[in-house]
């Protein structure tokens, strides 16, 4: 018997039971002849019932004095039609999870490389620093940090399947997890940034807008730090359990109202600003077919959606166990695209970067054609 059990034993028998990792579900601590009972574990793709509803069978068990009962039924007869096989059904799971990771792990991967390409060619081209590509440079360098903090969440939390994820509680884990929340807050309040500096063009088009820009450094990278440090100060004082990575917690919503507010005001002002799109395109291309003008007006607000994330509006205000393989796909494959499809947009193709490389590359074909004539000439003479 190692240290570990020997302790869980100890605490069994002199305060009843603690939070116990069975490999599928985190029961939590409890007094001797307690009983604690939980639902079907909510995966995306398990088996439903005729009514079309996940199983909602409760699965019990009892403290006693001795440590945790056996489960009052197995998950795979609670939660699974009796004709179904429960390797197979946990082998799609484990194979579905397996997808999902490696798609958003190509994803986050691409953009992260993509990304720092950008944010050299922005860097490089002093012709380029403006307030806009500034504000696109700080976004860069958001997806990047959610890139980063992606990976190592998942090296420190998944790189060992046999941890117990219920009862793991170190400074490692912990700061993975708050590193990943700071990553991701300070993604969407860049992204809110973006739409807010839009909608600033549109009201007070004639006002010098690097008077704006210390709102802008407030709201992107100021918010998401105080909201960070309030979030892990309190989960330390009343919520000091496991690997902080619990989203029924009701200390998410400290991380969570935030990201929400960024996803609805964005989508507003995404919606006033088509509006506008709308009303200018049709006023400046009046001799244009319709076809012209609908294929114009498409892609001007198209270009928008990536800049706004507005594909989380999807399920932002679904609870979080509802619809979980869709919101999977959604949230981490397409969103792991995100910043792959922003670099891109608004930097590959972005006619001031383009001009750039271009005369950077016709300056560097006659400093090549330069140098061959003048050697040329050296051999003439010769």
């Amino acid at each position: 018997m190692n240290n570990v059990t020997l302790l869980r034993h100890f605490r069994n028998k002199t305060t009843g039971c603690v939070m116990d990792w069975d490999g599928v579900t985190c029961w939590p601590a409890a007094s001797a002849g307690e009983t604690i009972s939980v639902q079907c574990p909510q995966l995306p793709l398990l088996t439903q019932n005729p009514t079309g509803e996940q199983y909602k069978v409760l699965i019990s068990r009892v403290c006693t004095v001795d440590g945790w009962s056996e489960p009052s039924l197995p998950y795979y007869k609670a939660c699974y039609h009796d004709d179904d096989d429960p390797d197979e059904e946990m082998r799609k799971q484990k194979n579905y999870f397996d997808t999902v990771r490696l798609l958003y792990s190509v994803g986050y991967g691409l953009s992260l490389a993509t990304l720092l390409v950008a944010l050299l060619i922005f860097c490089t081209f002093r012709k380029l620093h403006c307030t806009r590509n500034h504000i696109h440079l700080n976004l860069f360098v958001t997806f990047m940090l959610r890139s980063l903090a992606v990976f190592i969440k998942d090296a420190v939390l998944f790189a060992d399947h046999s941890l117990d994820h219920c009862t793991m509680s170190t400074a490692q884990c912990k700061a993975a997890v708050t590193f990943f929340h700071f990553c991701v807050l300070s993604n969407f309040s860049w992204l809110l940034v973006e739409a807010l500096y839009l909608q600033s063009l549109l009201l007070f088009p004639f006002t010098r807008t690097r008077t704006f820009c210390w709102i802008y450094a407030t709201v992107g990278w100021g918010a998401p730090t105080v909201i960070t440090v309030i979030w892990a100060l309190m989960k330390k004082e009343m919520d000091d359990e496991a690997c902080w990575d619990d989203l029924e917690s009701r200390l998410w919503w400290i991380i969570k109202t935030p990201i929400l507010l960024s996803i609805f005001i964005n989508f507003l002002i995404f919606v006033n600003i088509s509006r506008t799109i709308v009303q200018k395109t049709k006023a400046t291309h009046r001799h244009q077919t319709d076809t012209q003008l609908y294929r114009t007006l498409l892609h001007s607000t198209l270009v928008l959606i990536p800049l706004f994330g507005l594909h989380y509006v999807v399920f932002a205000m679904f609870p979080e166990h509802v619809s979980v393989g869709p919101r999977l796909y959604l949230e981490l494959v397409l969103g792991s695209f995100q910043g792959f499809i922003v670099a891109v947009m608004y930097c590959f193709l972005n006619g001031e970067v383009q001009n750039e490389i271009q005369t950077l590359m016709r300056s560097f074909r006659t400093e090549r054609n330069t140098v061959v004539i003048h050697l040329q000439t050296l051999e003439d003479v010769s």
